[in-house]
């Protein structure tokens, strides 16, 4: 049950530094968007696995992650950094929060490791141009 984390870490940093190297992630944009995606994914699979009442608690747990992501892109990127590294630790705790049938067995280990690294990946480059963090400031050294 190694391989998901490993996927999750590898995915993370390819995605992340394929981001930087074309320039995505001077949009404040990109991380933010990042944590909307992942917190959906959950949504999804409360869809698929067709309970009516899962589907109204992982969507009000995905409004709560987007609200913050909202927040930390109008107003500090520092705020979707932790809301990435927190959908990540929910995601270590996620089955005993939610009963969600539709929920891949790999997957919290997956998008846990996904998560986190991102995360790590974004506070790197946060603490790199402390500049970035702030609506207005795009350009990276």
């Amino acid at each position: 049950m190694l391989l998901p984390y490993l996927v999750g870490i590898a995915l993370a940093l390819a995605v992340s530094a394929y981001a930087m190297l074309i320039g995505l992630d001077r949009d404040r944009a990109f991380y933010a968007t990042v944590v909307i995606v992942v917190a959906l994914y959950y949504v999804l699979f409360a869809v698929m696995g067709g309970d009516a009442r899962t589907l109204i608690e992982e969507s009000v747990i995905t409004l709560c992650f987007l609200i913050v992501a909202t927040v930390g892109f109008k107003r500090n990127s520092w705020l979707v950094a932790v809301a990435l590294a927190a959908h990540g630790l929910l995601d270590l705790i996620h089955g005993s929060v939610v009963s969600n049938g539709g929920v891949p067995p790999w997957w919290p280990a997956f998008c846990m490791s996904y998560d986190v690294t991102a995360a790590a990946f974004l506070a790197w480059t946060l603490r790199r141009s402390p500049a970035l963090a702030k609506p207005g400031n795009q350009t990276r050294p």
